[in-house]
C-alpha cells in the first residue's frame, strides 16, 4: 500500500511550509509573543489569499471541495512552524454551516471566505459537569444561556460557532457575538493567542441560529483531526529541535546525545510520534471515505494529548536550564502541545467515551467491515 501524499496534496503542503517560513522565524514569533496581537494577522490575510482557509469547504459554497487528508498535510505543517492562525476553525465553521445550517446560515459562508473572523469552540462536548451553554425554548424561537470559558479569538471576531445543551441533546450554535445579554472578557492564551470568556444572559435567537443534529457528529471528529495534525506537527520540529541540541551540548566532554538515556528518551520520542501518525491517517481515511469514525476520533484524541505531554515535557527536560528560559525558543512547543491538549476535552475524557462506545457495540475490534463502521457512519 502507498501511505506517501498524492503530487497535489504534497503541493498544498509545499506551499504552507514555504508560506509558514516567511512569517514564523524564532525572530518574528518572539515579536509576536510581546505584541498583544490576537493572532498573526498578516499571515493570515497571505493564507486566505492562498486559499488554503478552504480547503475542506464545498465548492458550490465557495471553497475547494476537498477532503481532511489535504487539510492534514497543511496543518501538520503548521504545527511544525507555529503559525498561530485559525485555519481549521475558520473552514470546519463554513463547511459545517454550508452543510449543516438553514439558507440564513449558508449565507454567512462567502463573508467566511473573505477571511472574515469566525470563533469555534466545542469545549462544551467535553466538560465534565456537561455543557455550561444551556438552551431552552422562549416561544417560537431559543434562549441561551451560561458561560463559555476561553472560547478562541472570540474577542475579535464577529461570531461563534458554540455547543450548547438542548433537551433533546447538544447542538451547535451560531452566535453573533455582538448580540444582547453577551459579556466578553478579553485575556490570552498561553501560546499568545487572543481567547474570551463569555457570558450569555438569556441571548435571544431564532430557529435559524440552530444547526442540524447532526452536524456536532460530523465536525466533532474532524476537529479531533486536525488538532492531531497540528500536534503531529508541534511534535515532530520540537523532536528535531531537541536532537540538534544533543547533538550539540556537551557534559563531561561528551555529546549528551551520546548517553543512553537521551538517546533512549529521544528514540521514544520518535516512536510515539509515529503511532500517532498512523492512528491519524487512519481517522482522516475514514472521514473521507464516509466510514464511521467514532471511536477511532477518541482514541486519536487520547494519544495525541498523550503524546503532546510526553514530548514537550521529555524536550524541556533534556534542554535542562536553557527549557525554561523563554528568551530561548523550545518552550513555544510544550505551550503550543498544552494549548492543543485542552481545546478539546482531556484524555481521560476521551477514554470514558472509548469505552463508553465498545460497551454499547458488542463486535469489538477495528476492521473496516464491521456493522457498527456503517451504523455511525457520518455524510461526507
Amino acid at each position: 500500500m502507498d501511505f506517501q501524499l498524492t503530487e497535489d496534496q504534497r503541493a498544498f503542503a509545499d506551499m504552507a511550509q514555504s508560506l509558514f517560513a516567511d512569517y514564523c522565524s524564532d525572530d518574528q514569533l518572539r515579536a509576536h509573543d510581546t505584541s498583544g496581537a490576537p493572532y498573526m494577522q498578516a499571515l493570515w490575510q497571505q493564507c486566505v489569499a492562498a486559499g488554503l482557509h478552504s480547503i475542506t469547504v464545498p465548492e458550490e459554497h465557495g471553497g475547494l471541495g476537498l477532503g481532511m487528508t489535504e487539510l492534514l498535510a497543511v496543518l501538520e505543517q503548521q504545527g511544525r512552524a507555529l503559525a498561530l492562525v485559525p485555519l481549521w476553525e475558520q473552514q470546519l465553521a463554513a463547511a459545517t454551516l454550508a452543510r449543516f445550517g438553514s439558507p440564513a446560515l449558508q449565507a454567512a459562508v462567502p463573508a467566511l471566505l473573505a477571511g472574515e473572523l469566525t470563533s469555534v469552540s466545542l469545549a462544551g462536548l467535553a466538560q465534565s459537569r456537561g455543557c455550561s451553554l444551556r438552551l431552552a425554548r422562549q416561544g417560537s424561537g431559543w434562549q441561551l444561556l451560561g458561560d463559555c470559558p476561553a472560547v478562541p479569538l472570540a474577542a475579535s471576531a464577529s461570531h461563534a460557532l458554540l455547543a450548547a445543551q438542548a433537551d433533546e441533546g447538544l447542538r451547535l450554535v451560531w452566535l453573533d457575538l455582538n448580540a444582547a445579554g453577551i459579556t466578553r472578557t478579553p485575556g490570552q492564551s498561553q501560546h499568545h493567542q487572543e481567547i474570551a470568556d463569555l457570558q450569555l444572559s438569556a441571548v435571544a435567537l431564532t430557529d435559524d441560529a440552530l444547526l442540524a443534529p447532526e452536524a456536532i457528529a460530523w465536525l466533532e471528529p474532524r476537529a479531533v483531526a486536525a488538532l492531531a495534525a497540528l500536534q503531529m506537527g508541534v511534535t515532530q520540529q520540537q523532536l528535531r529541535r531537541t536532537v540538534e541540541y544533543v547533538s550539540e551540548r556537551k557534559q563531561f566532554d561528551r555529546v549528551i546525545g551520546s548517553f543512553q538515556l537521551v538517546a533512549g528518551k529521544m528514540a521514544d520520542g520518535h516512536i510515539a510520534l509515529e503511532a500517532l501518525r498512523s492512528s491519524v491517517w487512519q481517522l482522516v481515511y475514514r472521514l473521507d471515505a464516509g466510514l464511521g469514525a467514532k471511536p477511532q476520533a477518541h482514541a486519536v484524541r487520547a494519544l495525541a494529548n498523550d503524546t503532546g505531554h510526553q514530548v514537550g515535557h521529555m524536550a524541556q527536560h533534556v534542554h535542562g536550564g536553557m527549557g525554561v528560559d523563554v528568551t530561548y525558543p523550545i518552550h513555544r512547543f510544550l505551550y503550543w502541545s498544552r494549548a492543543l491538549a485542552v481545546a478539546l476535552g482531556g484524555t481521560e475524557h476521551h477514554l470514558a467515551a472509548l469505552g463508553d462506545w465498545l460497551a454499547d457495540n458488542d463486535n469489538l475490534g477495528w476492521k473496516y467491515d464491521l456493522a457498527e463502521d456503517e451504523l455511525h457512519a457520518t455524510p461526507l
